[in-house]
């Protein structure tokens, strides 16, 4: 068998990477409907070693559409993931527009896949970016000695605030403004995403509570996050420390990421063996190491969690989802 599938938002970053993943993993495309704004319009993306021109979003092109890939931002996604859903589309939307939907399922593969499969508006949605990484490596232990308690700090790649952002890190690392940061990112950290309505949090470290609680399905689980933006690329790293009900060790938890579905193990500390996003960039694998007991709570467990944030942490995913309902 074979799908027709429909990118939107085909020329932006993610919207490039989901094209790169279909290709590399060979997902069976009979048709590609490369899609997005009215200004990306008529721009040339290459697929197969074919040259596709990049149609204006429209509700005509989502006809006979069986998948349809959404990364073109929370405004177009709540217009036009609607209208390819209602065309008989299997919407995936990598942005935040149907996240709280109780009617739309919120999946990531290794955790949750059969919740894509029951989908009233037709529309799965992808977690951020940061969520996913994390409970990739958190729902294998969390399944054997549930979780009680989350205390996370991202440290998160420009990329995944957009092409212009990237450009604006490489401007500044030049000595130059690269203004389209609002802030010195070079050589600095920064904490620049909206801030919610009672202004202790950022809305991208709330994501990380709600949508973790969703994803593995336990409102009781406390999450306390801390979100950072540094200069680097590409590769978003995290450092997670649980709260568990039972006492757990270092070794067994080693030995169940290890053979968890999505992980590599890469963890050997003394030997200055761990992950970075350096080597992290342009790969599929979550990354897990440091993987200690909590010298601060006995029983507990610290580790260090890396991840491609345009593969893993948004198309990657988006893709998986779309092999676990359709192949």
């Amino acid at each position: 068998m074979s799908f027709r599938v429909a990118v939107a938002g085909a020329t932006g970053m993610v919207g490039r990477e989901m094209l790169r993943v279909l290709e590399q993993r060979a997902f069976p495309v009979s048709e590609l409907v490369p899609l997005a704004s009215a200004r990306s319009a008529g721009t040339e993306v290459t697929f197969q070693g074919k040259t596709h021109v990049v149609k204006e979003i429209a509700a005509e092109h989502f006809e006979g559409v069986d998948v349809a890939l959404f990364s073109a931002g929370s405004g177009p996604s709540k217009e036009w993931s609607p209208v390819a859903a209602a065309k008989g589309a299997v919407v995936i939307d990598n942005s935040s527009a149907f996240r709280s939907d109780p009617e739309c399922p919120l999946v990531v593969p290794e955790v949750n896949l059969e919740a894509a499969k029951t989908r009233p508006k037709g529309i799965i949605a992808n977690p951020n970016c940061s969520t996913i990484q994390m409970v990739v490596a958190v729902a294998p232990i969390h399944r054997v000695n549930p979780v009680k308690r989350i205390v996370v700090s991202t440290y998160q790649a420009i990329s995944g605030a957009g092409a212009a952002a990237v450009d604006a890190l490489e401007e500044q690392m030049k000595g130059g403004e690269g203004a389209a940061l609002k802030g010195q990112l070079a050589g600095n950290l920064l904490m620049h995403w909206s801030v919610d309505a009672a202004g202790a949090y950022q809305e991208e470290e709330l994501k990380m509570v709600n949508e973790t609680r969703k994803i593995l399905g336990d409102a009781s689980i406390r999450v306390s996050p801390t979100a950072v933006r540094v200069p680097v690329v590409n590769g978003h790293s995290e450092s997670v420390t649980l709260e568990l009900t039972e006492p757990m060790d270092a070794a067994t938890a080693r030995k169940i990421l290890s053979e968890a579905a999505g992980i590599e193990v890469v963890d050997d500390f003394p030997n200055g063996v761990y992950p970075t996003p350096l080597k992290a960039a342009g790969t599929d694998p979550v990354y897990v190491g440091r993987i200690r007991e909590d010298v601060g709570n006995p029983g507990g467990l610290q580790m260090w969690v890396v991840s491609d944030n345009l593969r893993k942490g948004a198309a990657l995913n988006a893709v998986q989802i779309a092999e676990g309902l359709f192949l």
